[in-house]
């Protein structure tokens, strides 16, 4: 997996590698791309230069959309994997936090 696929970004290209290099499963690095790709449509530019306030500022975003807490904690995974394991920006992710997720009462 050394050569880039035409019309992938080199950062896009890179960030598939570091998920086939963990051996993740097709549907989570689906997922993971799709948080990103989410994320890079909010911020409007290359997600690799977002600050930490904008990760925070695009977590309130989800909640006043109404995502789901299972959805916003799945994109906030995918964004994890993209600042630490692609990038090596751990600091970025410092504002993001999981939501807690409401489950039924087992009567």
């Amino acid at each position: 997996m050394n050569t880039t696929t035409q019309g992938i970004s080199p950062l896009r290209q890179r960030m598939i590698e570091e998920m086939c290099m963990r051996q993740l499963a097709p549907k989570t690095r689906e997922a993971y791309i799709r948080a990103v790709l989410h994320f890079t449509r909010y911020l409007r530019r290359s997600p690799d230069t977002a600050t930490a306030e904008e990760l925070r500022g695009y977590q309130l975003h989800c909640v006043k959309q109404g995502i789901s807490a299972i959805t916003l904690n799945a994109t906030i995974t995918g964004l994890k994997f993209f600042f630490e394991a692609t990038l090596g920006q751990k600091e970025v992710m410092a504002k993001m936090h999981p939501v807690r997720v409401r489950r039924a009462r087992r009567d």
